[in-house]
Parts: C-alpha cells; structure tokens; sequence
C-alpha cells in the first residue's frame, strides 16, 4: 500500500474520509515506522471501521481518551455539555455520568473538578472496563440502578450526563457508525426519547437538593420532553446549542427530592 502522507491522505480522501489529511497523521503515529502495521492500519480504515478503535484513542477536549475497540467513541458535539457539566459541579460536589461509554465526560469531570465525586454507568461490559481503563469509577448496570444502593451520600449530585439521538438524526451519521458500534449506543427507544424520559423519572429518587441535569440530545428532543421537565418539576430549563445553532442538549434544575437518608 502507499506510505507517503500525500498519497495515503488522497486514498482516505477518495474513500470518503473527511478529516483525511487529520487521519493520515494519528495513522502513521500509530504504525510508528513500521510499513507492515500501517498497512494493516489503513485496511481497517477502509472497512469504516472507527479510528479511534484502531488508535486506541482519541482527542476530547484537552484529554487524550483511551477507546477499546466495540465502545461508543466520543464525538466532539459532547464536549460542549462537559464543559458545561464542569460548570455546575461544585468542587467538591457529586457527578453521575450515564451511559459514559469510554467515560470522557466523567474523566473530564473528574480532571476539572479534582475533589469532586465522580461515578459513571453504563449497561456494556466493555464500556465499564473501557472507562475504568481511563481512571473512571464505572459500574456495569442500566442507568442508575448501582447507584440506589449507593445514594447514601448527603452531598447534592451534581450532574447527570444521558447520550442518546433520535433515529432521523442517526441516518445523517457517517457510514462507519450503524457498521461497527452497537445500536445501544444510538437507540433511544421508539421516538427516541425513552431513555431520556427513565431519566428524568429515575433523577429524583437519588436523594439530591437543586443539583443540575445535563442530557444530550438533538433534533426536536428538547420540545418534546418539556410536559416531562414541568410534570416532574424540573426548574431553570435550558436549552445547549452547538457553534452553529444545532440543539445538543438540554440542562436542568432538579428540585428538592423527598428521598432522604434513613
């Protein structure tokens, strides 16, 4: 195959790869000199198969992430809601990352706010060893079925993170998507608010007063679940927008739970 950057970078380029001059350099870093590897590199590439699997890793925000290969590879959209979940944890305050995938939201938490508690879930086992492998407290279960049991805490939790998208929103993603990573990682249920939705239900069970909620969505999601957040009693809504307007996510107010400890 070639080896030159140029011509390697118009073969990804000819293949569809967008980012090809981008992806011809973390692949040559990758082979590291030896042709043989960088061969074996590219014909994974040209599968589809994601980047960052064959890598190992990927840039989000200022950290660099370790990606096993079958877990959901962060994408640059949700950087924008860990900063924002930055913000609203306080310093020595609590976070729960939902379905955390490699954990980047949680490892970012937990690199911006040292002194915080920061804990993560996710229902794929390769996800959960996956995060732990990037210094993350991750348990295995679905949503925060681990933490009941765990919730014995006084502090506030501080922020919850849910990654999810619609499905019209999912047929416009890259082909290597649907091709390599599980449905699970995309499949919000039928109108793609239904994780969203166990979410803001389960939220208050775990004893908190006025911590935030941060959820990643997209498209209409954000109307839709509005006779949620005003049923449920969530306060100070607000909408998260990328750089050029697109709806990423929505950020909330938890009221006062009941729940207490005994």
């Amino acid at each position: 195959m070639v080896h030159d950057p140029a011509t390697l970078a118009a073969l990804l380029s000819g293949a569809g790869f967008i980012a090809a001059e981008e992806e011809t350099a973390e692949l040559l870093k990758c082979a590291a000199g030896d042709a043989q590897v960088l061969d074996s590199l590219i014909a994974r590439r040209l599968t589809g198969e994601p980047l960052a699997w064959i890598t190992g890793r990927i840039s989000f925000g200022d950290l660099e992430i370790r990606v096993d290969p079958g877990v959901y590879v962060p994408r640059w959209h949700s950087e924008a809601l860990a900063r924002r979940a930055v913000e609203r944890l306080p310093r020595n305050g609590i976070a729960v990352d939902l379905c955390t995938g490699s954990g980047a939201i949680a490892r970012t938490l937990m690199s911006k706010r040292p002194a915080a508690r920061v804990v993560a879930s996710d229902i794929e086992p390769r996800a959960v060893a996956c995060a732990r492998s990037n210094g993350v407290e991750a348990y295995l279960g679905d949503l925060f079925s681990q933490f009941r049991a765990r919730s014995r805490a006084r502090r506030p939790r501080s922020s919850a993170s849910c990654r999810t998208c619609r499905h019209p929103t999912c047929r416009s993603c890259r082909r290597d998507t649907f091709a390599f990573e599980s449905p699970l990682a995309y499949d919000g249920g039928h109108d793609g608010t239904a994780i969203l939705r166990r979410v803001l239900a389960d939220a208050p069970a775990i004893p908190s007063a006025g911590g935030a909620i941060l959820l990643e969505l997209g498209g209409g999601q954000d109307r839709a679940l509005r006779a949620d957040l005003a049923r449920l009693g969530y306060s100070d809504v607000s909408v998260l927008h990328d750089e050029e307007g697109d709806v990423r996510g929505i950020e909330a107010t938890l009221a006062y739970s009941a729940t207490t400890d005994s």
